[in-house]
């Protein structure tokens, strides 16, 4: 067990180093512009990738873990069908971006192939966590989101006509087509049954209706980090934008290696306890999150701040020495977001789903506001000032509901 934890924590760090390797020579080798419209693309496809699901892995993953594997095939083959309505349905709306010119024409294709792929990978991904396949989950993510990084970034340097956006959205979709195929060879050979069965649209209907609240928490929280490129584009250009997306991507990395070393073992276990009604346990691994949380975002933002400042000498590019004073804010809505977490998995693992909207749905109208007002003054740290404030709310708002509506033994003795 230890040896296939330290492993799967090894796959995501070298897939949390791909993911700087990526962004540091992208920023050295594409102009701030260009890397600013990677940025647009790359979340505009994040949060098209819940049109198409719906969050409806909410739903899925308890009912897994609830029935026996016999039952699978018969679930996962419902969600399939949802997921081919939702194609039909979203796919004319999607064109609407390159209609509006919202995105250029030239990346609809690298848009709709990267929106299919990643898509198909995240749903895998969260299968392989769901049944407790951590590791192979961890090999999917390093295909999907990091070889092909070191890849790229190899050729680049042997051959620098492929120092261009073209280039790196070639690589991004090989990476997850392989990783597409290797996700579906480690579950065929699961040998889940049940897939006789006939979908079961009202088994569908139920697990929307009990999935929809947590995709709207999702939209809103998707929809800031969406919507925070968009408007500083508008209120700085392309070329902000693009320090902006290298800071961000820097910050994120925070995140991602608490998806990978801590959340994605926590949340399944929280689950599993508070259904079996073992207050001690839920206790102690909310205590091992809390832990590891704290100390994993403590360290990366020291040593993040301490490097920064080398870092983005050596890219050699003025604009992000310029635009420098936006990263310790980016760094602190980052830190606000991932402690924030704590109470999030806490509520999650009980069900309790509504406050968990109301706090996303109140971060996201925070941001508008607060983004809006420091617009009027401080135009170019406005969305990093906006951040903070929201995951803020975010995260006092999710601690007063997990104290308030969790019982008092799965907290304190």
């Amino acid at each position: 067990m230890i040896p296939h934890r330290l492993l799967n924590v090894a796959l995501r760090g070298l897939t949390l180093g791909s993911k700087f390797l990526l962004i540091f020579f992208l920023a050295r080798f594409l102009e701030p512009a260009e890397l600013g419209l990677y940025g647009l693309l790359s979340v505009t496809v994040g949060y098209a990738l819940y049109l198409l699901g719906l969050d409806f892995y909410t739903f899925t993953t308890r009912e897994i873990l609830k029935r026996e594997r016999c039952e699978w095939g018969a679930l996962l083959k419902s969600q399939a069908a949802l997921t081919l309505l939702l194609y039909a349905l979203s796919v004319p709306l999607l064109l609407l971006l390159f209609v509006t010119q919202t995105l250029p024409w030239h990346l609809a294709f690298w848009f709709f192939a990267l929106l299919v792929l990643e898509h198909m990978n995240q749903e895998l991904m969260r299968l392989l966590i769901a049944i407790s396949d951590q590791l192979m989950a961890s090999v999917v993510l390093f295909l999907r989101s990091g070889a092909w990084g070191v890849v790229v970034v190899a050729l680049m340097f042997v051959w620098p006509e492929l120092q261009t956006l073209q280039a790196i959205l070639c690589a991004w979709t090989l990476g997850g087509l392989l990783a597409v195929l290797l996700a579906f060879w480690r579950l065929a050979r699961l040998e889940i049954s049940g897939w006789q069965s006939e979908v079961d649209w009202r088994w569908i209907g139920r697990g929307i209706r009990i999935a929809a609240p947590l995709l709207i928490a999702t939209l809103a929280l998707r929809g800031l980090y969406t919507l925070d490129r968009y408007w500083l584009e508008a209120l700085a250009g392309l070329e902000v934008l693009g320090a902006y997306v290298l800071f961000m991507g820097i910050a994120n990395a925070m995140v991602s290696f608490l998806d990978a070393g801590v959340f994605a073992f926590s949340y399944p276990k929280l689950i599993t306890l508070f259904q079996r009604a073992d207050p001690q346990g839920f206790r102690r691994e909310m205590k091992r999150l809390a832990v590891q949380t704290v100390g994993v975002s403590g360290c990366f933002a020291v040593a993040s701040l301490l490097l920064i400042g080398p870092l983005l000498l050596w890219l050699d590019k003025p604009l992000y020495v310029e635009q420098q004073a936006m990263f310790p804010w980016i760094l602190l809505g980052t830190l606000l977001f991932a402690l924030g977490m704590i109470p999030h998995y806490g509520l999650y693992a009980q069900g309790q789903d509504r406050p968990i909207v109301q706090n996303h749905l109140a971060g996201l109208v925070v941001f508008v506001l607060s983004t809006w007002l420091f617009s009027l003054s401080w135009p170019q740290i406005a969305i990093p000032f906006g951040l903070c404030l929201a995951f803020l709310t975010m995260a006092l708002g999710k601690s007063y509901a997990f104290f308030r509506l969790t019982p008092a033994q799965y907290y304190s003795h």
